[in-house]
């Protein structure tokens, strides 16, 4: 299962490469073509999510950010993420979030 990642923070690149094994990191949407699922860090990433949808229309694509940022959140959803976290709901357990 090919899993695309777009963060740019080094530690949650790390807890990502821990809990999920071999991740793709990108900062460009179109690099997530053919990818199964998509994680995007919507404190960096906010305006990606869309981009990522029509780049892999077929991808589960699973969103993380602050919870108090309803608003980027609530757009992710309108964007089309399957699944928006809070960032602490998110890295609880990054494996259960990309599965379901």
């Amino acid at each position: 299962m090919r899993i695309v990642a777009m963060t740019n923070d080094l530690m949650d690149r790390s807890r990502l490469t821990t809990a999920l094994g071999d991740v793709e990191f990108t900062g460009d949407p179109s690099a997530c073509t053919g990818a199964a699922v998509v994680v995007i860090d919507l404190a960096r990433n906010a305006a990606a999510v869309a981009p990522v949808r029509a780049a892999a229309p077929d991808a589960r694509i699973v969103a993380f950010g602050p919870h108090v940022d309803t608003e980027v959140l609530e757009q992710a959803t309108r964007d089309g993420a399957d699944a928006v976290l809070p960032r602490s709901r998110f890295f609880q357990d990054p494996a259960a979030a990309v599965r379901t």
